[in-house]
């Protein structure tokens, strides 16, 4: 069984929740790329430790991943790669507050849970896309992740940021459960973000 301590001391590091077999493996890339001190804290999923009441102190819906960091308590991936992304401003992994790339950096984070992985479970189970239900289909995502990338090499050109790894990540789950997309510039893209010495590795 783990153990969670009430409080994280001041100066010990950040631990994220970890099971290779989830999404956490997304935000153990992000805290690679920022350069952070991090510990790995296993969580069984056969032993249902993610649903305990201590787990669910820091994270209520029970799932992974989950971040502590002194007495913040972050989950969803989105929301802690935007906060490390913040802690961490020499990784230069965003755009500044109030630069003119910040909106359109802060709707791709949002777009890779609220509609690009969505769309992407939907074809995986063969589900048809009802506009009622607020994502997109599959197709549409990928040519909006399409259009968003242009040239490349990542989504803000030469730069690679949080948002290469939100929607990065969803683009190399794409790869592992199916063929490639058919999208050159995509797939292109996906051989880029696996060569990175840090990328997610999935399951191990």
């Amino acid at each position: 069984m783990f153990c969670i301590q009430n409080e994280t001391a001041i100066g010990e590091p950040m631990k994220l929740y970890f099971n290779p077999h989830s999404r956490a493996v997304v935000s153990k890339w992000m805290l690679d790329e920022c350069g952070a001190e991090y510990e790995l804290v296993p969580i069984d999923f056969l032993k249902r430790e993610h649903k305990t009441p201590e787990f669910l102190k820091i994270n209520p819906a029970g799932k992974l991943p989950a971040l502590v960091d002194g007495e913040a308590k972050v989950f969803e991936g989105a929301a802690i790669c935007l906060y490390l992304a913040d802690k961490y401003p020499q990784a230069r992994l965003a755009p500044k507050s109030g630069s003119p790339e910040r909106g359109r950096y802060l709707s791709l984070m949002v777009y890779s849970t609220s509609q690009l992985e969505p769309a992407m479970a939907d074809r995986m189970l063969k589900v048809e896309t009802l506009p009622q239900r607020g994502w997109t289909d599959f197709d549409t995502a990928l040519n909006v992740v399409e259009e968003e990338l242009g040239k490349g090499p990542y989504l803000f050109g030469d730069w690679f940021t949080a948002a290469d790894v939100m929607i990065g990540s969803m683009c190399i789950w794409m790869r592992r459960w199916a063929a490639p997309t058919g999208r050159p510039a995509i797939d292109a893209y996906v051989e880029r973000l696996l060569a990175r010495p840090h990328v997610m590795k999935p399951g191990g």
